[in-house]
């Protein structure tokens, strides 16, 4: 099992800045990829980016590319999310998720956090 713990979320304004941090903790070995989705209120949940832990290589969301970065440590079994140029619509709870043999788009991710609420104030 792979335990999954997001942090980095709280409320900025339109144009600012968050960074979200994920800590991987348990069989982190087994990790291949790493990836953040998010809800907002009556919506369904949608891909942000995507990592693979070997190499880096990364996906990311249209409506994310150019703003938000995603990158490991794989030291740290940590993976961050940096998030510039806000927008009220990037307002949603963010979720981690890792998976033993995926870093895309699909929710075909076995292991979620619980969240963190990013709050974007016009």
């Amino acid at each position: 099992q792979v335990q999954l713990v997001e942090s980095g979320g709280g409320l900025v304004q339109a144009g600012g800045s968050l960074k979200l941090s994920c800590a991987a903790s348990g069989r982190t070995f087994s990790i291949y990829g790493m990836g953040w989705f998010r809800q907002a209120p009556g919506k369904e949940r949608e891909f942000v980016a995507g990592i693979r832990r070997s190499d880096g290589s990364t996906y990311y969301a249209d409506s994310v590319k150019g703003r938000f970065t995603i990158s490991r440590d794989n030291a740290k079994n940590t993976v961050y999310l940096q998030m510039n140029s806000l927008k009220p619509e990037d307002t949603a709870v963010y979720y981690c998720a890792a998976s033993r043999t995926y870093y895309g788009p699909r929710s075909e991710y076995e292991y979620w956090g619980q969240g963190t609420q990013v709050t974007v104030s016009s």
